[in-house]
């Protein structure tokens, strides 16, 4: 039994390792500018480039979890993301664009086959607990990239940065070649991928998830932008809240996934949260000329409660998917994910500038509202 733990280490670990790139890297935007001579939308672009290749390819790294095992596809996929880093660090920016194409190509192996180890080792009564782990992990990598990697690309050079993640992502996979093996008996795919990727629920979850990014990454990308620039906190401050925010969050992933193993379930939970996380961006949007304290009261749990939910719809979707098919099934989830972190941080920020705050607050308002209205037909029982 308490192999299962060393299974969640090492996938959590992967975890944060691979939001250390696609996370972390934009900690290192203005040497990335300095370093290849690029303008403000083109670093943009170059980040997003990560994205980009980690959308293209979840679910089929999860079906390819689903029928090879999660230790060959994570080991695999390292091995390549590492590749392509070092691959970012020899050549200029449309060498470093698309190896980081590459890198998400691969490192979305991840995303899917770690999160099936879990499900395979863990019963149904700790899955919460786990999944949370796991996503715990995500804020915490980038957290920690956030501090470290600058300091790496001020001494030594954006490509010491690049090669500094890609020996840390081969050491992961490493570890994972190593220490991952799959239970005893364990199922592999035994349905149709066509079967999981058309389940109205999965879908339902899939589109309740995507909306639900809406409102985490309009407070990842803006919180900071809203408090200093539109309500004059020093930016210090305002960064220091955003931080307070997110490792509320963090901790959030781990308490509502306990919640979710206590009531069985993981989409009740993810309703409460949808609601409250509509309320509070409506409260924000209606509090937006109010003392600058009094919004931050608000806006920081909104901003923590916004980025708790992943650990609730990634485990609900793996239970939902029929037994062998976990990888799949988080491979389509973990895509509408993608699709919305990729355009909400734009749209957000054009809505904010041309319509004013209180109108961008709303629209993720209405996104966590409409998540909460997609998944009232979604089944509340953990499943399997």
């Amino acid at each position: 039994m308490g192999y299962r733990w060393v299974v969640l280490a090492v996938g959590a670990l992967a975890q944060g390792t691979n939001a250390a790139v696609f996370l972390g890297l934009p900690s290192i935007s203005p040497a990335l500018r300095a370093h290849f001579g690029l303008t403000l939308p083109e670093v943009g672009l170059l980040l997003g480039a990560v994205n980009l290749g980690t959308m293209l390819t979840l679910v089929a790294w999860g079906a390819a979890a689903d029928r090879r095992g999660e230790r060959v596809v994570m080991t695999i996929g390292g091995v390549g993301a590492a590749g392509c880093l070092g691959l970012a660090a020899l050549g200029g920016p449309v060498v470093a664009g698309l190896a980081l194409v590459g890198v998400g190509l691969f490192g979305a192996s991840v995303n899917a086959a770690s999160g099936r180890a879990v499900m395979t080792w863990f019963p149904a009564g700790s899955r919460g607990l786990a999944m949370g782990i796991r996503q715990t992990a995500t804020p915490l990598g980038a957290a920690l990239t956030a501090a470290v990697l600058p300091v790496v690309a001020g001494r030594a050079g954006v490509p010491a940065a690049f090669l500094a993640l890609a020996g840390f992502t081969g050491f992961v996979a490493v570890l994972v070649a190593v220490l991952v093996r799959e239970p005893p008996g364990a199922v592999r795919a035994s349905a149709g991928h066509g079967v999981v990727l058309a389940d109205r629920a999965l879908l339902r979850l899939s589109a309740a998830s995507g909306l639900l990014v809406v409102p985490q990454f309009t407070a990842a990308a803006l919180m900071v932008e809203l408090l200093h620039d539109h309500r004059g906190l020093a930016v210090g401050l305002a960064a220091g809240l955003f931080a307070a925010a997110q490792v509320a969050g963090g901790f959030g992933r781990l308490a509502v996934g306990v919640w979710s193993d206590r009531v069985r379930s993981r989409v009740g939970p993810l309703k409460v949260v949808s609601v409250l996380v509509a309320v509070g961006f409506a409260l924000c949007a209606a509090l937006d000329r109010a003392p600058v304290a009094v919004l931050v009261v608000v806006l920081v749990p909104t901003a923590a409660l916004a980025l708790c939910w992943n650990g609730l719809a990634v485990t609900a979707a793996a239970e939902m998917a029929p037994e062998g098919s976990s990888g799949t099934a988080l491979g389509m989830q973990n895509t509408a994910n993608y699709l919305s972190a990729t355009l909400t941080p734009p749209v957000a920020g054009w809505v904010a500038a041309t319509l004013g705050w209180p109108v961008a607050l709303l629209v993720a308002a209405t996104a966590a509202g409409a998540a909460r209205f997609l998944l009232t037909r979604t089944p509340l029982s953990a499943g399997r």
